[in-house]
């Protein structure tokens, strides 16, 4: 075989071999960090491992938030099923009953153990310092 032609093949060889670890890299990091997403109906359906992180989503239940001194316990709905959710932490100011609400953390026994509360508002939200008139 013709020594540059050989080159060019070990070249080609090397290039490939290169490519595919990198896209094998950057899809191992990408599954390690991915996060699915599932409404408190869904969650009942699935058989989802205690060691896998999940989001979970939907409103807070009317009546259900109850706070002690390092935790807070509310139940998220999404009026067809419901799911307890346990949070160390401080939730975001517009956490509040009856608001939609983002959770990410861990089943166990029936029991989402958040790691990090969202609180949602709709695409009309305003500040309630800004006093808007309407001259019409």
């Amino acid at each position: 075989m013709n020594p540059i032609r050989k080159k060019r093949i070990y070249n080609i060889l090397l290039v490939l071999l290169f490519t595919v670890s990198g896209i094998s890299l950057i899809l191992y990091s990408l599954n390690s960090n991915l996060d699915f997403f599932f409404t408190p109906s869904e969650l009942k359906e699935q058989n989802i491992p205690a060691d896998k992180r999940i989001k979970i989503g939907g409103m807070v239940l009317e009546g259900s938030v109850t706070r002690d001194e390092s935790r807070i316990i509310f139940m998220i709905t999404d009026y067809e099923s419901s799911v307890k959710v346990e949070f160390k932490g401080i939730v975001p100011d517009l956490f509040q009953e009856g608001s939609g609400v983002v959770a990410l953390g861990f089943l166990n026994d029936n029991i989402f153990l958040a790691e990090e509360v969202l609180a949602k508002h709709d695409e009309n939200y305003m500040p309630p310092n800004l006093n808007i008139v309407d001259d019409s």
